[in-house]
């Protein structure tokens, strides 16, 4: 059996314990990984960081024998030959970088850097050095999500008019209740801030889904200015936490999303996401996908003065759930394995991770300015 020794960076975080290590690798280690060739797979990972009592205490409780502060003696060891990072934003290009340069393939949580020059040199320098590379964008696999990509593929929309995002909740400032978010979340010179935190996420989404964005425009708010930190000292938020984006795609489909660590939430998912085309319409969350089609469109009037006796949501069916689908960061996660160890193909790379960066400084240009600003073409 092979053995692939994997750097798991940042493992001690809410992301790298919670969804990185517990739903991901470790299910992968403990089962294996078969390739195409039905090699089978050791996977053998050692958990870096800052703080030794965490990290101890993280891989006594995965059983992970391999633990260390010392990430330069990692990176030396060439028998470990993969790399992922998921530590603060604020100080990705520099470990991504410091892997890459160490002959290591590189897989990372988003986003790749804080601006696009960061990501695009990051996507140059993995070209250069022939190591591969990927950026999670584990969105694209959720139970939802799979299903409205089924209903794209199938053309259930015809011609996609228009895309309806929301994505967020209440983040509580730290003065009645703690805050659910890091205050580097809020800090912009930290690599805080909602648009650089989930435009990446709303970028690989609509351009996998819908294809390629043309331009865009944006109002970016900071709401609750004042909070309080993990050690409730005070701190001002000197990153945006609410953003409103409306994008024009390049087939002339219009997409408005709506992101906010200050709204309450009164839907049916955390993120939801209508699609409206000249053939039917879809709403997806995290789990579920509901369709109407044009067969089953009721007739509408608007009448403002009587309570309507009609359920709006007795025309909506149910797409059924087409199998076990899995972990969506497991599922990329042995997508990228296979990719390193068999060549498999693997398109959610630097390259497809900067672009999501020029849309978010896109966003932060046209909500300074109060304009549209044009993407670049392919």
């Amino acid at each position: 059996m092979r053995r692939l020794g994997i750097i798991l960076n940042g493992a001690t975080g809410r992301i790298g314990t919670g969804q990185h290590l517990a739903r991901a690798l470790v299910p992968l280690r403990d089962e294996g990984l078969t390739l195409a060739s039905g090699e089978r797979v050791a996977i053998d990972p050692v958990l870096t960081g800052r703080d030794a009592g965490r990290l101890q205490r993280t891989a006594q409780r995965f059983g992970i024998e391999r633990w260390s502060t010392d990430l330069d003696a990692c990176l030396e060891n060439g028998e470990d030959t993969v790399f992922f990072d998921c530590a603060a934003t604020g100080v990705r290009h520099a470990n991504v970088k410091r892997a890459l340069e160490a002959g290591k393939h590189v897989f990372c949580d988003k986003p790749l850097g804080t601006t696009y020059a960061e990501a695009s040199a990051l996507a140059q320098l993995a070209e250069r050095l022939d190591r591969r590379n990927g950026v999670v964008m584990a969105n694209l696999w959720l139970p939802g999500l799979r299903k409205l990509r089924a209903l794209v593929d199938s053309g259930f929309f015809g011609r996609v008019l228009s895309i309806r995002g929301e994505h967020g909740y209440w983040i509580f400032d730290g003065h009645a209740r703690p805050a659910q978010r890091p205050a580097w979340n809020y800090r912009r010179e930290d690599g805080g801030g909602i648009v650089l935190d989930m435009m990446c996420h709303w970028h690989y989404m609509l351009e996998s889904l819908f294809g390629r964005l043309a331009r865009v425009t944006c109002a970016a708010r900071t709401f609750v200015p004042d909070r309080l930190d993990e050690k409730a000292t005070p701190y001002d938020a000197t990153a945006e936490d609410a953003a409103f984006v409306l994008c024009e795609l390049e087939s002339g489909a219009m997409a408005q999303v709506c992101l906010s660590w200050c709204v309450r939430v009164y839907r049916d998912d955390l993120m939801v996401m209508q699609v409206d085309g000249t053939h039917g319409s879809a709403v997806v969350g995290v789990f579920d996908c509901y369709t109407q089609h044009r067969d089953q469109t009721p007739v509408l009037l608007w009448n403002a003065e009587d309570r309507p006796d009609v359920d709006h949501r007795a025309a909506w069916l149910p797409v059924p759930d087409a199998g076990t689908t899995g972990n969506a960061f497991r599922t990329q996660w042995a997508l990228f394995l296979r990719h390193v160890l068999e060549d498999a193909p693997f398109p959610w790379d630097f390259a497809m991770a900067a672009r999501g960066l020029e849309v978010v400084e896109r966003c932060y240009s046209a909500s300074g300015a109060h304009s549209w600003e044009t993407l670049s073409a392919p």
